[in-house]
């Protein structure tokens, strides 16, 4: 492990993240980079080699308040008309240097937690019915489930990459394999499963994919990707 990959790997997990780096454990989480790898060998701090990377870790690194992260999940599910599911938070982080990562809102709490603290919020201030009403129907599901005793848990499946001649589909399914036959039983060419992401979001990560690669879109999920799209997809185990 040399200085110039870890540097180079900083850099392509920022420009991914909207330009912001991530902090040492995500980084871990995203490159499999150990804190070991580069701490007392070429930096004694995470900040240091932020700094060498061309990033300035007290205006990236600072926390979020819990105010300020309630006020850009109001202004997104205004944006969108609806409570945004984790693909559209990753979107809109990656789109907007400002607004704060996915891990910055499991911080402040789950989901049903994050839209009660928006209730509270929104209670205490004037013309936010509109996102009250909107928060409510997720309080209340969970509600509902607690009182038939569900838990708050969210489903696991995969987005996956598929492969067929020269293009490649993405797509989601609790089994891929499965899905893999029965579209490839319809094709001229072999389809080739690529990779698979786990995610408990299967519905927000296909759609911060489908968003990420809109420009390589050919036809409803079939897509013109490079080998640099292909090894970004690849890079991850799980959303």
């Amino acid at each position: 492990m040399n200085k110039q990959h870890i540097i180079s790997e900083i850099k392509r997990t920022a420009e991914e993240n909207g330009g912001i780096p991530l902090g040492k454990d995500r980084f871990l989480k995203e490159t499999g980079i150990k804190f070991s790898d580069w701490y007392g060998k070429f930096w004694v701090r995470w900040g240091d080699a932020l700094i060498e990377a061309g990033y300035e870790p007290n205006i990236f690194q600072g926390s979020y308040n819990d105010e300020h992260v309630i006020e850009k999940l109001i202004s997104l599910i205004r944006e969108l008309g609806h409570y945004p599911v984790a693909g559209e938070l990753r979107i809109k982080a990656k789109n907007d240097k400002h607004f704060p990562t996915h891990n910055v809102f499991s911080r402040v709490g789950k989901k049903t937690e994050l839209a009660q603290k928006v209730i509270n919020y929104c209670s205490k201030r004037n013309d936010f019915d509109d996102v009250i009403k909107i928060c409510e129907s997720i309080t209340k599901t969970k509600e509902q489930e607690s009182e038939f005793g569900g838990k708050d848990t969210f489903s696991i499946g995969y987005v996956y990459l598929m492969k067929s001649g020269h293009f490649y589909k993405i797509g989601r399914s609790s089994f891929v394999e499965k899905r893999n036959y029965e579209i490839g039983i319809k094709l001229p060419e072999e389809l080739k499963i690529v990779h698979k992401i786990k995610t408990d979001d299967p519905t927000g990560i296909e759609a911060y994919w489908h968003k990420r690669f809109e420009e390589k879109r050919k036809s409803g999920e079939w897509f013109d990707l490079s080998v640099s799209d292909v090894n970004a997809f690849k890079r991850r185990k799980f959303m």
